[in-house]
């Protein structure tokens, strides 16, 4: 065996190109004489050798060492080499088997193959055939690990598109946002304080992950639809009349379909646009939805919305309501206009003092509100 040959052989492992120390091969066979020979020929190729004398003592062997390579007779005592086979390829997928038999039964062969050994050696064997079979179960092992590398690499260039993607994404809303904001500054205030009212609120439900993000998006954006209201309705500072009042309702529809294609991926948001205004008792708008007909996230953000409505200032109120009393109107509407359910978390929030009051972010002017 000359220095190439045997380079190519331990190069195929990636710790030893890299420089690490030699990798390990287990040599499992049953007769010490013919494991000695094929311990000479692998250490000879570059390999660290250690030996067993069957599956189990094999099985030793290798919680010991991180070996990358095993040969392995296939009829040996206390566990043969199938079951082995089958221990390795559970317990230490990355691990190439080559197993070794003295029956040329291609049926044998075929389910050494299908196990998950990466090649066969048949008995009597020459030492130039074991070597060729090992080269080509270490370049398939190397493959595997590589194209693993590139599945983990390309996921992680799938993910930092995800994000830049999102990025791109909540940067339109916000765009959507701003613009809204130019008709009518209050409403940023209020987006932002219902959001943090309605992810409180859901978090005392049991809510996380995902479904809370949504929720906090769709608080953010739940009246962006109010952009196609005319503005001497959505400023007028006196109580709205019926025909202003329905056009200003046609917001939750209007705002589900401006933010359909952009909101396609978060659906829990989404239900809020479109269902923040529905009634428990099946009297709201847009769609008089009821109980659990209405989705649990625009039944959480209806009561956040209501909360932040009742303690804002309004011109027809002498006086913006403290959080005690609007926790009291809303608790005397569970049932009629609120999920009780919600409105059980929104009261023991704030007993807990989980919920207050947010600050005023900005000058708003003074407007008619829904």
């Amino acid at each position: 065996m000359t220095a190439s040959a045997s380079t190519t052989l331990v190069a195929a492992d990636p710790a030893a190109a890299s420089g690490d120390s030699p990798p390990y091969c287990l040599i499992v066979d049953d007769e010490p004489r013919l494991r000695q020979v094929m311990v000479h020929l692998m250490r000879s190729d570059g390999f660290q050798c250690i030996e067993a004398g069957n599956g189990i003592e094999a099985l030793e062997q290798l919680e010991k060492v991180q070996a990358i390579l095993v040969l392995s007779d296939l009829r040996m005592p206390k566990m043969d080499g199938f079951a082995l086979l089958r221990e390795i390829r559970s317990r230490y997928p990355d691990i190439a088997v080559v197993m070794i038999t003295a029956v040329a039964d291609v049926e044998i062969a075929v389910n050494c193959l299908a196990i998950g050994a990466a090649d066969y050696v048949i008995k009597p064997y020459q030492l130039e055939d074991v070597r060729a079979r090992v080269a080509q179960a270490l370049e398939k092992r190397r493959m595997v690990l590589e194209l693993r590398a590139y599945r983990e690499s390309l996921e992680e260039r799938v993910a930092a598109q995800a994000r830049r993607l999102e990025e791109l994404f909540l940067a339109s809303v916000q765009s959507l946002a701003e613009a809204l904001e130019l008709k009518d500054p209050y409403t940023r205030g209020h987006s932002i304080r219902v959001s943090q009212y309605s992810s409180v609120v859901a978090q005392q439900m049991g809510l996380g992950g995902e479904m809370l993000r949504q929720i906090e998006l769709g608080g953010h954006v739940h009246d962006i639809g109010k952009i196609g209201v005319r503005e001497s309705v959505l400023n007028k500072a006196d109580k709205l009349t019926p025909e202003e009042y329905q056009h200003i309702m046609t917001h939750p529809v209007l705002g589900w379909r401006i933010l359909a294609p952009l909101l396609g991926d978060t659906p829990n948001a989404l239900n809020i646009v479109r269902s923040h205004h529905e009634r428990y008792d099946g009297r709201g708008v847009p769609d008089g939805l009821s109980a659990a007909e209405i989705p649990l996230e625009a039944r959480i953000a209806a009561a956040a919305d209501a909360l932040d409505a009742m303690t804002s200032d309004r011109p027809y109120r002498a006086s913006e309501m403290s959080l005690d009393m609007a926790v009291e109107e809303i608790r005397k509407n569970a049932g009629t206009q609120f999920d009780p359910a919600v409105v059980d978390a929104l009261v023991k929030s704030a007993e807990e003092g989980l919920l207050q009051l947010l600050p005023r972010t900005g000058a708003y002017p003074v407007a008619a509100r829904v």
